[in-house]
């Protein structure tokens, strides 16, 4: 069985650089496909979004200021829109806790998964850290072929990501 490829010095959390298990998903390629769980810990898989532009925001954990508004900021830019889209918001956290979160922060037009039953997503795309199994921020934009077509790995991880940019690369996605 090959070792799964470790990568140092992409992002930084606190000034420390942290290394992500996975391989490098660039754009260009096949979005590869994962399972997740959504709050009812039902299975979610890329496949359930096929034929649709998709923007995949990665966080470390719901919890958190960073995350937090950058979830409610997706969740605010949904309504602005194309219907085609999806955007989803994936984290290691429990899906009971990304549960309460979304009822508290009023979160409903962003499907929340978590990947802490499996870690597939973390590992496909390369953003899964190794020293604390989170996933590290990151945004993936998916065209209707399921390729990416945007790719940002936030560098300083206490940081929000390019909202401008991600969300211009889903509306290109979706026209």
């Amino acid at each position: 069985m090959d070792e799964m490829p470790r990568r140092t010095g992409v992002v930084t959390s606190k000034g420390q650089p942290v290394t992500l298990l996975g391989p490098d998903v660039n754009i260009g390629d096949l979005a590869p496909d994962f399972h997740a769980v959504d709050a009812a810990y039902r299975p979610v898989d890329l496949t359930s979004f096929r034929g649709r532009p998709v923007l995949i925001a990665a966080v470390p954990s719901l919890d958190t200021g960073v995350c937090s508004l950058e979830t409610k900021r997706f969740n605010d830019e949904a309504a602005k829109l194309p219907p085609e889209v999806q955007l989803v918001t994936i984290s290691m956290d429990l899906p009971f806790a990304q549960k309460r979160f979304c009822q508290v922060e009023h979160v409903d037009r962003v499907k929340v998964l978590s990947d802490h039953v499996g870690r597939e997503f973390g590992m496909r795309y390369g953003v899964l850290t190794e020293d604390k199994a989170l996933l590290a921020r990151s945004i993936f934009v998916i065209g209707r072929d399921g390729r990416i077509v945007y790719r940002e790995l936030v560098y300083d991880q206490g940081t929000e990501p390019d909202y401008d940019a991600a969300l211009e690369a889903l509306r290109r996605a979706a026209s």
